[in-house]
Order: C-alpha cells, then sequence, then structure tokens
C-alpha cells in the first residue's frame, strides 16, 4: 500500500473535480474559536468512548443480572411432585411452611400413579408417605441439584411425620426413575453438550462476516455445513466420554441448535447492524442460558427465566434431550417444534434482508446503501481494508472486492496514480496506487458504499461512488483528463 498527500482528491459530496485554487482570488480564512475546537474534541472523546466500550459494558451488566442474580441463591419454584389424593391436602400446608411456593403437590391415585408421573414429565417427583416407609421418586434427568433439595426437604417432611426407622433415623426411600448417564456425574454434561453447539455457532456468524467475498447464499449454506459438522462432532465426543446415552437422533436435535442460533444471528445483520454482537450475545447466552435449565434447573431460577425456558432454543433443546435420552421420547416433538420455529424466523429474515437489499440497490442512492458503520465484533479481530496485487496471482492473497484501470482521454494507462477508499462517514479507507497497466485492486472492505478517488499532480481528480456488497465484486475505471495550468 502506498501513501500519497491529500489535496488532490475532488469533493465526494458532489462528485466533481476541485478548480485549481488561485492566490489572488482565495478568500481569506478564519481562525476557528479555540473554545469551540475544544467543546468539539471532548465532545467526539465522549462519543468514542460510548461506541467503543459500549459492548464491554452492555456484557458486564448482562452477566451480572442474568447469571448473579439467577443462581446465586437457587431454590424451588412451584416443583411439582406427585402425592396420593389421600395425603395430599396435609401434605401441600407442610410444604407450604417450610418451603412458601417451592412446592405443588399433583394429587394421584397411588404409589404406581406417583412414580409413573415422574417418568410421564407430568411431575418432577413422587412422594408416597407411611404407613411403612415413606419413598420419593426422583428423576437425576432434571438435575441433580433439583434432586439434591427434593431429598434435604422430604427427609424433613418424614422426619416431621414421624416416619422414623428405630434409632431416630429417616426411613425415606430414594428411588431414582430416570437415571443419567454413568459419565455424567454432576449431572451437567448435557448442557455442556449444547454449549458446545451454540457458542461457536454464534461465533461462526461473526467470523463469516469477515468473508466479504461470500454472497449471502453462500454464507447460509457455509452455516449449514459448519452446524452439521459441529453436531456430529459434539455428538461422537459426548458419546465416547459416556456423557449422554445413545440415540443418533440427537444429532439432529443439535443440528437445528447450530442452524437457530447461526442463521438467526446471521438473518439478523442487515436489520440490527453494528449491534449485532450485543443483540445475538444477549440472545443466545445472556437469556438463554440461565433460562435453559441446563446448568440450573429451571425450577430453581426467578420467574423471569422461567417464562423464557419454554421460547429459548436452548432451553427446548435440553428438554428435548432429556426426554429422549431418559423419558422413553415423552415431550419430544414440541421442543422440536419450538427449534424448528426459530430456524423458520431465520430464514424469514433472511428473506427480508434480501428484498431489503434489492430495494436499496434499485433506488441506488448513497442515503439507501448501508450508511451503519461496518458489523464487527468487539471481542474478535476484524478484516482490515487494505490494497493489493492488480493482478492477483495463486497465493494466500484474499480476492479483490473492489478492482478498476485509470486511463487518460485517449485509452492509455496511467501509472503511480493514487487510488483513495472513504467510508461513508467521510472516513479514510485505504489508499493505493496503479500500476504500469493502471490497473488496482482492494479487498477487505465492509459491506457499504465508498466513495473512491483517482488523482495524480498533472491529472484532473474525478470521484464515483460504488456499492460494495458481499459476494459482488465491483469494478469501476477511470479515464483522467490533463490538468490545464495558467500561465
Amino acid at each position: 500500500m502506498v501513501r500519497s498527500a491529500p489535496g488532490t482528491a475532488g469533493n465526494p459530496a458532489t462528485g466533481t473535480a476541485p478548480a485549481p485554487a488561485t492566490t489572488s482570488d482565495a478568500a481569506p480564512r478564519t481562525a476557528p474559536d479555540p473554545g469551540t475546537s475544544g467543546e468539539g474534541s471532548r465532545r467526539e472523546a465522549a462519543l468514542t468512548l460510548v461506541r467503543t466500550l459500549w459492548f464491554p459494558a452492555f456484557m458486564f451488566a448482562g452477566f451480572l443480572v442474568c447469571y448473579l442474580l439467577p443462581f446465586h441463591n437457587p431454590v424451588p419454584h412451584h416443583v411439582r411432585v406427585a402425592v396420593p389424593a389421600a395425603t395430599a391436602t396435609s401434605l401441600q400446608h407442610a410444604l407450604d411452611r417450610s418451603v412458601p411456593g417451592g412446592f405443588d403437590v399433583v394429587p394421584v391415585h397411588d404409589a404406581d400413579a406417583a412414580r409413573a408421573a415422574v417418568t410421564g414429565r407430568d411431575a418432577v417427583a413422587g412422594y408416597v408417605p407411611g404407613p411403612g416407609a415413606p419413598e420419593l421418586f426422583t428423576a437425576k434427568a432434571d438435575g441433580y441439584s433439583l434432586e439434591s433439595v427434593l431429598q434435604r426437604t422430604f427427609t424433613a417432611v418424614a422426619q416431621h411425620s414421624g416416619d422414623q426407622r428405630a434409632g431416630g433415623q429417616s426411613a425415606l426411600k430414594v428411588t431414582e426413575v430416570a437415571p443419567i448417564a454413568a459419565g455424567d456425574g454432576m449431572g451437567t454434561g448435557l448442557f455442556y453438550v449444547v454449549l458446545a453447539c451454540t457458542i461457536p455457532a454464534y461465533v461462526m456468524v461473526m467470523m463469516m462476516l469477515r468473508a466479504t467475498t461470500f454472497g449471502r447464499r453462500d454464507k447460509i449454506l457455509v452455516l449449514a455445513v459448519a452446524g452439521a459438522v459441529l453436531a456430529l462432532v459434539a455428538y461422537g465426543v459426548a458419546r465416547w466420554m459416556n456423557v449422554i446415552p445413545g440415540d443418533p437422533l440427537a444429532i439432529l436435535f443439535l443440528f437445528l441448535m447450530t442452524q437457530a442460533v447461526s442463521q438467526t444471528a446471521l438473518g439478523l445483520v442487515p436489520f440490527v447492524k453494528q449491534y449485532l454482537p450485543g443483540v445475538a450475545m444477549g440472545l443466545f447466552v445472556l437469556l438463554s442460558m440461565p433460562s435453559s435449565g441446563g446448568a440450573i434447573p429451571v425450577q430453581m431460577v426467578p420467574g423471569f427465566f422461567r417464562a423464557l425456558h419454554p421460547v429459548m432454543p436452548m432451553g427446548n433443546l435440553i428438554e428435548a434431550l432429556r426426554g429422549l435420552f431418559y423419558f422413553g421420547g415423552k415431550d419430544v416433538v414440541p421442543h422440536v417444534l419450538v427449534l424448528l420455529a426459530w430456524v423458520a424466523a431465520a430464514f424469514v429474515l433472511h428473506g427480508l434482508g434480501a428484498l431489503h437489499a434489492r430495494r436499496a440497490a434499485a433506488r441506488g442512492t448513497a442515503k439507501d446503501a448501508v450508511p451503519e458503520p461496518p458489523v464487527e465484533d468487539p471481542a474478535l479481530e476484524t478484516a482490515q481494508p487494505e490494497a493489493l496485487p492488480p493482478h492477483r496471482a495463486a497465493s494466500l492473497l484474499p480476492l479483490p472486492q473492489l478492482t478498476g484501470r485509470v486511463t487518460d482521454t485517449a485509452g492509455h494507462p496511467l501509472r503511480d496514480v493514487v487510488i483513495t477508499v472513504t467510508g461513508t462517514h467521510g472516513r479514510e479507507l485505504l489508499r493505493a496506487t496503479t500500476d504500469d497497466d493502471g490497473a488496482y485492486a482492494a479487498a477487505g472492505l465492509a459491506e457499504q458504499t465508498v466513495v473512491v478517488i483517482a488523482s495524480a499532480p498533472s491529472r484532473l481528480s474525478a470521484v464515483a461512488r460504488v456499492a460494495i456488497r458481499d459476494g459482488h465484486p465491483a469494478r469501476h475505471d477511470f479515464h483522467l483528463a490533463s490538468r490545464s495550468f495558467a500561465t
């Protein structure tokens, strides 16, 4: 890349070349007011700080609210417990006294019905009091920490009710009706398998935004293929570690999760633009994880996150996999339908984005092009605009997005013409010079309308507006006339 001295470029706003200035008719210049200049610089510094720090500030507040709040003191909320009808009322009163609002008693016929309610996912636990030894039916698949709370609570209930063995020890019998895989000692392995397919799916979108030579369809296809690879590898590693039982249908569920995240994030790009990191991280990290019920059972987080659980993709995937692996396929279909709804919504966003781009291209004005800053993830290094050798040999150089040729009015190539590319807000993105054939090339430009200025000391400058679109390399040629000098 070659830098040249400014001052030869035309007016980007009007597209006209500058007229040679003469000292005789030059208007006197007024010195700027130091107070006004200082105020403007302070305002610009403040705006720069806001633009730079909004994302870490957003994440800081998000983690405090969405992680510290629900996880600092998890307590049960309306946990459904199946109990024989004859003792349901008295047991509900006892539970309300010990843990207000923590448990909801579901009356059933007998002990077999209480067990069936747990395996059928109509209740989280079942409790059958005396006259013999009281029995508690639990499902570790619903969450290890929830099972611990259930055992502590109903051990106390059994002792308070006088159901004790000789010696004063609790006679509570705990029966596990949905044991988890042997390699999932803490009961959170399934959550981390799902997490491994969620975060990379979002990161892939941010990295694909750097692939400016790929069009929308290419990016959709890449995300689909990459999502399939993520699902296959995650399932294979989890099976190898014995974290999950074996059922290949889980690969399809994991793939749907990758597409719900990645395709939705990509579909949001034309609408949220530079705010995509905040929107996507807010949806799929700050809100989806605490409401998923994977790390902490959903019955033990505040009501806001419990309300999100039925609609967020991560929670629905975890529930679908739990049903597939541990509950005989119970309630799998509704959760898979939610994942499919996310994927369908993502493709609606793709369609709307494509329609918006076609309309903007048809209008062909800079106002309707892409006036916002390029989409960048503050956590990742983004592609930088750069000049390229015009005649690209087979190498690791990126594919050019902008090419052209500069000639004189007779069609002869002009060497060492300075090509300046500025963004939608007038910020210089790069400078390049033409080669012996008058050619130039550039890459690393975000999707937007740029101003391209061709200038040379002995030539009149020329200005053009060029639309940069992902997957559609742009070309613009210049024909520079000789500059006439007054004698």
